[in-house]
């Protein structure tokens, strides 16, 4: 199942030009392209899905480090048609699944699914634990000519030394489906059902946490600090059971990856699996902690700005003065397609086939899985895209942000099954690029001061939330692990965390004690470990990206598409060195916030 803003998907369907068809607003989506009546069809689906793996089991005997080419690589193809065929089906429980998380057919076809995908995969564990065991010559040798697929067989040996037995494997696959998985359904099955209520102009209202997050960026004080205190109030009533989930999953995954796998630490599991060298994410997170007073800064100049006496941590995302418009959802697609054209008309192109096709869920309802993200499903399929969109200019952000998601993944059309998706750090990177081309597009529009001024704090919030806050998350991650091994309880857990905030945000702004329970509403933490450095790595290189492009002007843009193209078919390293950038250099990632300061500069001076 993908996490928010994890996954993307490429195509390579050729259709007519977006642009020669009259565009269709549609605000749900269409799963048909997914299967053809997948929950009736299911057991014939699932039928032809394991009449391909039995197949792939009849070779095991002909498996050997000196076997032929010629009969190692259609083994390849075999196996990306199975994961093709599985991904199809699986994304189509997932995505009806986040329709309305209190479908109760929904949810049985969902675990259904999941546990038979999981029984197939489980005959398919052999063909991993026999090439991790290939010598390096032969290993050589029967990589080449495998083209975009070379780089999934280098990652299968990478994880070699954190690799269990056949029998074990097929365990922790069932394991995983109905323990970790079955625990994390729980955790959004409960949470996106609370209900929250706000008084609004002497009345009051039920709604639910999409709309509740809209008054966290209330031009009132008054109503953000209620909304605030009426999110937390929620899930502190919930701490018992929400807090014994994440031990549980926390517990989960030390077992699995310290225990059996002999990782060295949690987060290094995550490391491996994104290719991502310790020492670079380390040095990523120790830059970050070290700037935190950019940002302390920035939030002490927007006060005055805002004239918010005294500065908290409920108005950090306060509103500029400027009037607050409320968008239509056809208009925001407008403006997020005519800001791509103005950088590439070929990123257009594609974000507009996303709309066309109607792969976007659009709107915010009761029981919907919250956030966005874009699904990566098949090579030849366009992305599905979800949505909460409520109006605010923020929502407009969101889809700028997920559009790139599916547009990186559709120039990367041309790898395989296992390639054409990046891994979650390079993943992030169209994603936030595309959100700074909708926001220099909406600066470069804009003459009156006081609007730009409002553009100018609208990105500073946008690049805090998803820089430093991200990186903080992940420096709790990092003690939570620790503490519950050492048997700390969930009111432990939350104390450290208000600890970490108030640290971030230093002696000028104050943070109230309602958020030591912000961690609990933070579906990353749950479900993808130490999942959010991928935010602050993208952002940073994002930054640093942006820079050449301004720099070098239309001469950037093939270089970019280009990096776009590589997909994850080869190492992020080798993929970054490319433009110049070397991901374990401290002033590499210095270089971001460097471009961050700048910013904060600039917005004094509008003093």
């Amino acid at each position: 199942m993908p996490v928010k803003t994890s996954r993307k998907i490429s195509t390579s369907r050729k259709t007519s030009s977006p642009q020669r068809q009259k565009l269709v607003y549609s605000e749900r989506w269409d799963l048909s392209h997914l299967a053809e009546k997948p929950v009736e069809r299911f057991e014939i689906l699932l039928g032809e899905i394991e009449a391909k793996v039995v197949q792939f089991e009849a070779a095991r005997g002909q498996l050997s480090p000196t076997m032929d080419t010629s009969h190692f690589h259609p083994l390849l193809t075999l196996s990306e048609d199975i994961t093709a065929a599985s991904s199809k089906i699986g994304a189509y429980a997932y995505l009806w699944f986040s329709e309305n998380t209190k479908d109760l057919a929904a949810r049985s076809f969902k675990t259904k699914v999941e546990e038979r995908l999981t029984a197939l995969q489980n005959r398919l564990v052999f063909f991993d634990l026999w090439w991790q065991s290939v010598d390096e010559d032969n290993a050589r040798r029967l990589m080449t000519g495998t083209g975009t697929l070379r780089y999934h067989l280098e990652t299968i040996r990478r994880f070699q030394p954190h690799t269990l037995s056949e029998p074990e494997e097929k365990i922790v696959n069932i394991k995983n489906i109905t323990g970790r998985s079955a625990i994390h359904s729980l955790y959004d099955v409960v949470t996106n059902a609370f209900t929250f209520t706000l008084t609004i102009n002497g009345k009051r209202k039920t709604m639910t946490r999409e709309e509740l997050t809209s008054y966290l960026r209330h031009g009132q004080g008054r109503l953000r600090e209620d909304a605030y205190r009426e999110l937390y109030r929620v899930y502190a009533d919930q701490h018992d059971l929400l807090g014994e989930i994440y031990k549980t999953l926390v517990n989960d995954w030390k077992a699995e990856n310290l225990q059996l796998r002999r990782f060295v630490s949690p987060i290094a599991t995550r490391n491996l699996g994104n290719d991502i060298p310790d020492a670079a994410v380390t040095s990523l997170l120790k830059v970050c902690q070290k700037n935190a007073n950019i940002f302390q800064d920035y939030f002490r100049i927007k006060a005055r700005l805002c004239k918010i006496k005294p500065m908290s941590r409920y108005h950090i995302y306060a509103p500029h003065r400027t009037a607050q418009k409320s968008y239509r959802y056809q208009d925001a697609v407008r403006m997020v397609l005519e800001a791509y054209r103005g950088f590439s008309p070929r990123l257009a192109d594609l974000a507009e086939q996303v709309v066309h096709e109607r792969h976007i869920d659009a709107r915010a309802r009761p029981g919907k899985i919250g956030g966005a993200y874009c699904y990566s499903v098949v090579p030849n399929m366009t992305p599905y895209v979800l949505l909460n969109f409520t109006g605010e200019a923020r929502d407009i952000a969101t889809m700028a942000h997920e559009l790139g998601h599916a547009v990186h993944g559709m120039l990367a059309e041309k790898h395989s099954m296992f390639t054409f998706h990046s891994t979650l750090p390079l993943a992030e990177t169209a994603s936030v690029f595309g959100e700074r081309i909708l926001s220099d597009a909406l600066m470069n529009q804009e003459r009156d001061k006081k609007v730009r001024q409002g553009l100018l704090l609208n990105q500073l919030d946008d690049i805090y939330a998803t820089v430093l806050r991200q990186s903080y998350f992940v420096q709790f991650e990092n003690q939570a692990h620790e503490m519950i091994g050492q048997g700390a309880t969930v009111k432990d857990l939350a104390k450290t965390y208000l600890a970490e905030v108030r640290q971030q945000f230093g002696k000028g702004i104050k943070v109230s004690e309602e958020f030591q329970w912000e961690w609990l509403t933070i579906p990353h933490i749950f479900a993808s470990p130490f999942y959010c450095y991928a935010y602050s790595f993208g952002n940073l290189l994002v930054l640093a990206l942006y820079r050449m492009y301004q720099k070098e002007g239309a001469a950037f843009v093939p270089k970019y598409l280009e990096l776009l193209s590589t997909g994850g078919s080869e190492a992020p390293q080798t993929i970054l060195a490319k433009v110049g950038v070397d991901m374990a250099a401290e002033d590499f990632w210095q270089s971001g916030f460097d471009t961050i300061r700048e910013m904060v500069d600039q917005l004094e001076l509008t003093l």
